[in-house]
C-alpha cells in the first residue's frame, strides 16, 4: 500500500468538482443543479482540509466548519424556493420557471 499524499487528494476534489460543474452546466433539473453545487462545495471543503492537514495548520479546518454552517442555510432556502415554486409550476425544470419575469 502507498501513502495519500496531497496529489491524491487534489486530484479527488478536482475529479469531484469537475463532476459537480458539469452537471450544473448540462442539467435542467432544479434538484440536480442544487445536488451538483452541493457537490462543488464538497470538494472544496476536501481541499481546504487537505491542505490544513499537510500544513500542519487549523485554519482550513476551521473555514470549512463555517462553510456546513453557510451551506446547510442554503439548502434550506433552497428547497424551501423550489417548494414554492414547485407548488405554481407543478414541475422542477428550470426552463419553467419565468416566474420572476412578469
Amino acid at each position: 500500500m502507498g501513502v495519500v499524499t496531497l496529489n491524491h487528494y487534489i486530484l479527488l476534489a478536482s475529479v469531484l468538482f469537475g463532476i459537480g460543474a458539469i452537471g450544473f452546466v448540462t442539467r435542467r433539473n432544479a434538484i440536480i443543479l442544487f445536488m451538483s453545487v452541493e457537490l462543488m462545495l464538497n470538494a472544496v471543503n476536501l481541499m481546504l482540509v487537505a491542505f490544513s492537514r499537510f500544513k500542519a495548520d487549523m485554519a482550513g479546518q476551521v473555514m470549512v466548519l463555517f462553510i456546513y454552517a453557510v451551506a446547510a442555510a442554503e439548502v434550506a432556502v433552497g428547497l424551501a424556493i423550489l417548494i414554492s415554486l414547485f407548488r405554481h409550476v407543478r414541475g422542477v425544470d428550470i426552463n419553467r420557471f419565468n416566474l420572476l419575469k412578469h
